[in-house]
């Protein structure tokens, strides 16, 4: 599959004209290693190194309509990886958003920041994501890249009133794609669940 083939099939499940926008601008390739780079486009998870990969685009395309981005947010993405899923976030919100990467793993950490350098609105940082970011929260939306058992209720804690947390949550072969929105200071709902997904578990050390 081809970049053009890949925007069509996003086309056809309907995706926003903005989640599409970004995939057409984003290179998938320059987030890959090099040996890689042929698959870019392909709709499937690919290996990024340190027992990583990076999502299926169209994976990551349900997770950023789930998100409901809108321009001048302020995001945070816990297990950002190689950076994709950041560049994205930035297409869509534009230069007025403000978009918070955390990464645990050095090589993929370093990487991200050479790929992203570019993102004047982005900022990544190596530390542990099972904390979340409480130097800059509240955030209006929370994007979590890895398998979680269950989602800690100091990562909701973070998110602001109306905010919503998109997140993979299950076993490590068995997962959905759960969405959660802060209702009140104390209360959160379950808006959706998504079955039929497998991601990299997350990784706290």
């Amino acid at each position: 599959m081809d970049k053009s083939e890949l925007i069509k099939s996003l086309e056809e499940k309907k995706f926003s004209k903005e989640i599409v926008d970004a995939f057409s601008k984003v290179e998938r390739q320059d987030f890959l290693p090099h040996s890689l780079k042929k698959m870019a486009y392909d709709d499937t998870p690919l290996p990024i190194g340190q027992g990583q990969t990076i999502s299926q685009p169209y994976t990551i395309a349900i997770m950023l309509s789930e998100l409901d981005l809108k321009k001048g947010q302020k995001i945070l993405e816990i297990g950002s990886g190689s950076g994709y899923v950041l560049a994205l976030i930035a297409e869509i919100l534009g230069e007025t958003g403000k978009i918070f990467g955390l990464e645990i793993i050095p090589q993929l950490f370093k990487k991200s920041k050479e790929n992203l350098e570019n993102y004047r609105n982005v900022k990544i940082y190596k530390r542990n994501g099972s904390n979340g970011f409480p130097d800059e929260a509240r955030f209006d939306r929370i994007l979590i890249s890895a398998a979680l058992r269950e989602v800690p209720e100091k990562l909701m804690a973070q998110l602001k009133h109306k905010g919503i947390l998109v997140a993979p949550q299950g076993s490590r072969f068995e997962q959905e794609i759960i969405v959660i929105q802060r209702k009140t200071e104390t209360e959160f709902e379950m808006i959706k669940r998504l079955p039929g997904f497998i991601f990299v578990p997350f990784v706290e050390e």
